[in-house]
């Protein structure tokens, strides 16, 4: 199939649309973890490419945040929230690229907040403070692939079977043992009133927290080192988690609803954001080896999926991604209640940061894989 360059003329359309992200509407400059999706795809197009306007973009965002002395502005290390790290992945680049100093003290900033974070009682950073004893599947791209590459850059490699461990616990505690689909979040004390009171889990297997889990495994897979005693574990995780996912492709589509299992109900909707995590986790699987070649099937159709499906370009060539739910989470001030009425219920947006950054990083994986 011939190459496209969506990758490309998605990054232009972001710089153009939204040269500040934090400037964006509803972010008000807050340390939101949606920047660091957008931003890692730029880090993926920029080692592609080389072009130094994607390294430029990722500096300038980053600084505004990064104080000289390493602090972040409106980040609380006291709060525990894990998508407060998010954004840290890209201080890794930041810091080898530029030796300045702030960089590698905002990581070890973030860093001493795992140190602390409240855990379950087998060792599961909780989500949040706010959300105690809780396992969701966000959490997993939240906090460990920076924690992994934190603990492979300045520790020598130390204690990375705690990162390993994540994984597996979130895996045993959400995985429905007859879709082999991961529900959206586990309480382990069986206290809120969204999870069932006999298991602790949630009601239902939400797109893109499944995208968000399987996107955190091929990160983590990329830089965990092959003779890890918990490798094999977290191949076999991303494969059968994967497998389970690509049961409810939408044959016509090629991508994913908002709720993976309920296609065919009423109010259910093909949703961008989750199409793009699962290509991209499908396209970088192929080319870490993790996935075999069976995979390209179901990835090529994806990708055509996410292009005829969500994208609308303008007159003025920018890249328009539509049909992204907007946000969606459980509990809180808001008592979301984790019913197939409350996913559904949430906005459906257009360039959405989450979704954006994920297609961006779906197209600049898939585009630059080679064909068979």
């Amino acid at each position: 199939m011939e190459q496209a360059n969506w990758a490309g003329r998605t990054a232009e359309s972001i710089m153009e649309r939204t040269p500040k992200l934090y400037e964006d509407k509803g972010y008000h400059g807050k340390w939101s973890y949606d920047y660091g999706v957008v931003l890692k795809g730029f880090e993926l197009l920029w080692r592609q490419t080389e072009e130094r306007a994607y390294f430029q973009y990722i500096q300038d965002n980053m600084d505004a945040f990064i104080q000289e002395d390493g602090m972040i502005r409106g980040y609380r290390l006291d709060e525990y929230n894990i998508d407060h790290i998010n954004n840290g992945k890209l201080l890794f680049v930041l810091y080898a690229e530029t030796k300045l100093d702030k960089y590698k003290k905002a990581a070890e900033l973030l860093r001493t907040q795992l140190q602390t974070h409240p855990r379950t009682s087998e060792g599961a950073f909780w989500h949040k403070q706010i959300y105690p004893y809780q396992i969701w599947l966000d959490g997993l791209y939240m906090g460990s692939p920076f924690y992994l590459e934190y603990l492979l850059t300045f520790e020598d490699g130390k204690g990375i079977g705690d990162v390993t461990k994540q994984f597996i616990l979130c895996e045993r505690h959400t995985k429905d043992d007859k879709t082999g689909l991961l529900f959206h979040a586990w309480d382990e004390k069986r206290e809120q009133p969204w999870c069932d009171p006999e298991t602790g889990l949630s009601a239902n297997f939400w797109g893109r927290s499944l995208g968000w889990f399987v996107m955190a495994l091929v990160d983590v897979l990329a830089i965990l080192p092959k003779q890890h005693a918990d490798y094999d574990e977290l191949v076999r995780i991303l494969n059968d988690t994967l497998a389970a996912i690509r049961k409810f492709q939408d044959a016509e589509s090629g991508v994913w609803y908002q709720v993976v299992d309920q296609g065919a109900r009423k109010g259910n909707y093909l949703e961008a954001s989750a199409s793009s995590m699962f290509t991209y986790a499908m396209a970088k699987g192929i080319r870490l080896g993790v996935l075999d070649e069976s995979w390209r099937g179901t990835l090529d159709q994806a990708y055509r999926g996410l292009i005829s499906e969500f994208v609308l370009e303008t007159k003025a060539g920018w890249v328009n991604l539509n049909k992204n739910c907007q946000v969606a989470g459980l509990g809180g001030a808001d008592k979301r209640d984790g019913t197939y009425a409350y996913y559904i219920s949430e906005p459906i947006v257009t360039n959405d940061q989450k979704g954006l950054g994920a297609f961006l990083q779906a197209c600049a994986e898939y585009e630059a894989l080679p064909r068979p």
